[in-house]
């Protein structure tokens, strides 16, 4: 069994920032892909950002000039440093990871979401 236990949410003005973290608990072999979606009220869940094992990141186009995602692999733990907020930033967000539960197991795990707040 697999958890993501998310962190960092709550409310900020326009121009603000915010740090999430997501810490994977659990037995497992490692972890590929770590990242972040989001999703607004009335909106479908759109990707923000993800991380792989080697590092490799990919972005939102509308996000890549203000956010940065991380990773510790040793803490199993991803984080997304997110600047310059805007009102459309606002929507819950939620981990997700592809977890390589044991050899020839992989299996995609999502957090419960933290939410974001972006008004002034």
């Amino acid at each position: 069994q697999v958890q993501l236990v998310e962190s960092g949410g709550g409310s900020v003005q326009p121009g603000g920032s915010l740090r999430l973290s997501c810490g994977a608990e659990g037995t497992f072999l490692r972890i590929n892909t770590m990242g972040w979606y989001r999703q607004a009220p009335g909106k479908e869940r759109e990707l923000v950002a993800t991380a792989t094992y080697t590092g490799t990141t990919n972005y939102a186009d509308s996000v890549k000039a203000r956010f940065a995602i991380s990773r510790d692999n040793a803490k199993n733990t991803v984080y997304l440093q997110m600047n310059s907020l805007e009102t459309e930033d606002a929507a819950v967000y939620l981990c997700h990871a592809e977890v390589i539960v044991y050899v020839g197991l992989l299996r995609p795990y999502w957090g419960k979401g933290t939410l974001v707040t972006v008004s002034s």
